[in-house]
């Protein structure tokens, strides 16, 4: 065998998967086709995160008259904003190379398939292929962006997130299909350096869908305020690309009214479809369902020495549950029994402005699993840290179990509150009660007092309200 372990992908799952082997004493190699990192290091996560505090910068100049700060007139560069960015992902892809060297990872370049038992070929750019064996095979290939049949990317005028962290221009009119995380974080991104952005969602719900409804209202009328229009329950039926810019048709689907928008670009965020063409699955009869692979808690394919993470198995598509995924399999590979994953305690966060966090059951998905529950609920516009910081918008929601006190979910829309949504993923996995998080002494001024004094509305013990 040239490696106890090979690895096909370098995400956040891959990488993980790895380094954690490694420091069990594998020896690992890692096959990759583009960038260690994958595309939440190089195209995702982290440039999208450089591309947003850039634009949160420069909100911050335009409003800082409120802070009693005269400043002249700023100017967003939107080349500079891009290639910051591309510079934050390029440093952070160079420290995987470090730590893969740090490590004594041996990094394969080209693309990975399963050929035979414990075999995998590697064809590299020049089109070279290299058979490589291993006792373990570990598939973290990704996922791309989801192509919709009325919708078909060109790369020009209708574009994917990659494309949309590196246009050569700023549209002067963007139409975003999708309001999940990657539609209002883009949507959100571009309205504050100046393009007209309209957001078209086809669920009822509209804004982050997938959010408790609350949130999604909040930012709703957020977006509104910041002039983002929003068309909720809509569908795409149509672009016209022929012209010298793009003409959406749309159409309601309660009152089946029509409407054409022009825009420069169209930026499709229908989510994400998972790589698994021509990786090897069929030849070796790996089983999947739905086009996802089939595996157990400890990520075994039904083909012995064959592991699968990430977003090509059941499970959120993120990538903290990739990494977590890729440690709970090599640890099970080295015999340690590791404890699974909970997948109802993944924390979920969007960075558009203001952030949303949320963990666990929504307040109706609660009551339809049969819980009696008591629900609290408090506004940053009563918080003392937010009001100092001008971070007035949103709202802290928990939910408990009124019986047992189990904490049963958060929801959070505000400034920062992905940084605080970890308190309640902690608190449910060590079983805490909503009387222990209201007795949980939480510094002042914070802004996490809001999860404290949520707790408290919930059983009407809440002082600032």
């Amino acid at each position: 065998m040239n490696f106890d372990l090979i690895v096909i992908g370098s995400g956040p799952g891959g990488y993980v998967a790895a380094i954690r082997a490694a420091q069990l004493g594998m020896k690992v190699g890692v096959v990759e086709k583009e960038s260690l990192g994958g595309i939440c290091l190089n195209w995702g996560c982290i440039p999208t995160k450089a591309l947003l505090k850039s634009a949160q910068v420069f909100e911050y100049i335009q409003h800082a008259g409120d802070y009693g700060i005269s400043v002249g007139n700023a100017q967003a560069d939107f080349g500079r904003m891009i290639g910051r960015s591309r510079d934050v992902a390029n440093g952070m892809s160079k420290g995987i190379q470090f730590l893969f060297r740090k490590n004594k990872i041996t990094i394969i370049d080209g693309t990975g398939k399963l050929t035979a038992d414990k075999k995998v070929s590697v064809t590299d750019a020049s089109g070279k292929v290299s058979t490589y064996e291993a006792a373990h095979i570990i598939l973290a290939t990704g996922g791309r962006a989801k192509q919709l049949p009325n919708l078909p990317i060109d790369g020009t005028k209708i574009i994917e997130y990659r494309k949309a962290m590196s246009l050569e221009k700023q549209p002067a009119r963007m139409v975003v299909v999708g309001a999940g995380a990657i539609g209002v974080e883009f949507a959100y991104f571009y309205n504050s350096i100046g393009t007209e952005v309209t957001v078209v969602e086809f669920m009822e719900q509209g804004l982050v869908p997938r959010e408790d409804p609350e949130v999604s209202k909040e930012l709703t009328k957020i977006y509104k305020k910041k002039g983002i229009q929003v068309l909720a329950n809509t569908s795409v039926e149509s672009v016209d690309t022929k012209g010298s810019t793009c003409k959406v048709t749309t159409k309601n689907r309660k009152d089946g009214k029509v409407e054409v928008i022009e825009c420069d670009v169209v930026l499709s965020a229908a989510g994400v479809t998972p790589n698994t063409e021509n990786i090897g699955l069929e030849e070796l009869g790996i089983a999947t369902d739905r086009g996802l692979v089939v595996v157990d808690e400890y990520y075994r394919t039904n083909v012995p020495g064959v592991y699968a993470i990430g977003d090509i198995v059941p499970g959120q598509a993120l990538a903290h549950v990739a990494s977590a995924e890729g440690i709970i399999c090599v640890e099970n590979i080295a015999g340690m029994n590791p404890e699974p994953i909970d997948y109802n305690n993944i924390p979920s966060c969007t960075y558009c402005s203001p952030e949303i966090a949320s963990v666990g059951f929504t307040e109706q998905a609660a009551k339809e699993a049969g819980y009696e529950i008591k629900v609290g609920k408090f506004p940053f516009s009563a918080s003392g840290k937010a009001s100092a910081a001008g971070a007035k918008e949103g709202f802290v929601k928990v939910i408990f179990d009124a019986q047992y006190g189990e904490f049963l979910g958060a929801h959070m829309i505000g400034a920062n509150v992905t940084e605080m949504i970890a308190e309640v993923v902690a608190s449910r996995k060590l079983e805490t009660t909503g009387h222990e998080i209201i007795k949980t002494v939480h510094p002042h001024p914070t802004m996490s007092e809001a999860i404290m004094e949520a707790a408290a509305a919930a059983y009407d013990e809440v002082i600032h309200l």
